[in-house]
C-alpha cells in the first residue's frame, strides 16, 4: 500500500487560504445578483407592464384607469417607475394602471388616438372609459397619488404643470365612436 504524506502546516494554510476566497468569492457573486434582482433582473416598468390590464378591459371595467405611454430608454419614465409602482398597489381594485410601451408597434394606434409626442404622457380615464385629461412629464409620486385619488374620488383633476383636461368635445368623439349617443352641440359652423 501506497502511503501519502500528511500535508505540511505550509500546505494545509494555503489550502485554508484557497477555500476562504472560494467561499468569499461565492458570497460576492450572491450579493451581486441579489442587488441586481437575480439572473435576469427586470425594469420595473418591464414588470408593471406585463402585469397591467389590457387596455380595452381596463376601459369597460368600470373603473377609471391611468394609461402611461412609456419606453425603457426613457430615464424621466425610469424614474417614476418606483412612484407609479407603489400608487397602482395602494389603489389595486378601485384603478386600473396600463403601460404601453411606444417602441412595440402594436400601440401605434393608441398613441396615434391620443398624441403621443412625448414620454411618459399620462392619460387619464374616468370609470366609463372616457379620457378626462393628460399629463405630459414625470411626476412625484405625490402628484400621482392625487391624480389616482381624484380620478377614484370623481372629483376634479389636480391641476399640475403639464397637465390638463381633455376637451368635452374629445370627450363627445370618444362616445360616438362607442356608440353612445348625447344631445347635439353646437358646432363652430352651425351658427349660421
Amino acid at each position: 500500500m501506497i502511503e501519502t504524506p500528511d500535508p505540511g502546516p505550509s500546505e494545509q494554510r494555503g489550502l485554508k487560504e484557497s477555500l476562504l476566497l472560494l467561499l468569499l468569492a461565492v458570497v460576492l457573486a450572491g450579493a451581486v445578483l441579489w442587488f441586481r434582482g437575480g439572473l435576469h433582473p427586470e425594469a420595473p416598468l418591464e414588470r408593471m407592464a406585463r402585469q397591467s390590464p389590457d387596455l380595452q378591459v381596463a376601459l369597460a371595467n368600470g373603473k377609471p384607469s391611468m394609461v402611461e405611454f412609456y419606453a425603457d430608454w426613457c430615464e424621466a419614465c425610469k424614474s417614476m417607475a418606483p412612484a407609479m409602482e407603489t400608487m397602482e398597489s395602494q389603489h389595486r381594485g378601485e384603478l386600473n394602471v396600463v403601460l404601453l410601451n411606444v417602441d412595440n408597434p402594436r400601440w401605434q394606434p393608441q398613441m396615434d388616438r391620443y398624441g403621443v409626442n412625448g414620454i411618459p404622457q399620462l392619460e387619464l380615464f374616468n370609470d366609463q372609459g372616457v379620457d378626462i385629461g393628460r399629463s405630459i412629464g414625470a411626476r412625484s409620486g405625490a402628484e400621482l397619488q392625487a391624480m389616482a385619488q381624484a380620478l377614484i374620488a370623481k372629483e376634479p383633476l389636480p391641476k399640475f404643470a403639464g397637465m390638463g383636461a381633455i376637451s368635452t368635445l374629445d370627450a363627445a368623439e370618444q362616445n360616438q365612436a362607442k356608440g353612445v349617443t348625447s344631445p347635439s352641440q353646437a358646432g363652430p359652423r352651425s351658427h349660421g
